[in-house]
């Protein structure tokens, strides 16, 4: 299922955003072109990623997931919300290139969306004696 932009954007709230992004392993074993470093450099260094992404972070007001309420204070990166594949970057396909594709997150975010860390919960979570070392329990 393919996933866009102006889909995620409708949806109201932050974590309802976020759920529809994360990857959930979906890509695992698929080569994108993050791994290729070479690639990666040459593509965000050149002046037309450059121009995308300073009108992404325009239209995300600089917001992460473009909610208002998660302004991002520290880097702000430009995720794929379909991770692009090597042949798409090489063959400069419309999709490493399509705002529809693209949206600003927070590192946070971004490592949310891949790995399934969860750095925005404000639950507090419940301590013990010893707990940060285990081999004392």
């Amino acid at each position: 299922m393919r996933k866009s932009y102006s889909e995620m954007i409708a949806l109201p709230t932050f974590k309802e955003r976020l759920e529809y992004l994360k990857i959930n392993d979906q890509y695992v074993g698929n080569t994108t072109f993050g791994g290729h470093r070479t690639l990666n450099q040459a593509l965000y260094k050149s002046p037309l990623w450059k121009s995308i992404r300073n009108a992404v972070i325009i239209r995300d007001k600089g917001c992460d997931l473009a909610d208002p309420d998660h302004p991002i204070n520290g880097s702000v990166y430009i995720h794929h919300i379909n991770p692009i594949t090597v042949e798409e970057l090489e063959s400069r396909s419309p999709s490493v290139f399509d705002i529809d594709n693209l949206v600003a997150v927070s590192f946070e975010t971004h490592n949310q969306i891949h790995y399934g860390t969860d750095a925005h919960t404000n639950e507090l979570i419940e301590r013990s004696p010893n707990d940060t070392i285990p081999w004392r329990n």
